[in-house]
């Protein structure tokens, strides 16, 4: 299995009650998008673990380079199990 580590850079929610969750790899370059319903809950972590497969190519260079440093700032703060 080719698993990344992948940081929470960017947490939205609708207003049909839509959470989306977006981790991407520290250096911006990659990202997954999760949707869910947000009256579902659940933990939301700092970092998961995903199959590279899944991950799609950022390719806004302004998104990138936000992607990396909210990456960078969550990994130095918080482990990857923790609840944010």
């Amino acid at each position: 299995m080719n698993e990344v580590r992948v940081w929470l850079v960017e947490r939205t929610y609708s207003d049909r009650d839509l959470l989306t969750l977006v981790y991407s790899t520290p250096d911006g370059e990659w990202y997954l998008r999760k949707e869910r319903a947000g009256r579902l809950g659940g933990e939301t972590t700092a970092a998961i673990e995903v199959e590279r497969e899944r991950l799609a190519r950022v390719t806004d260079e302004a998104e990138k380079e936000r992607y990396a440093t909210e990456a960078t700032r969550i990994a130095e703060k918080r482990d990857p199990d923790d609840t944010v």
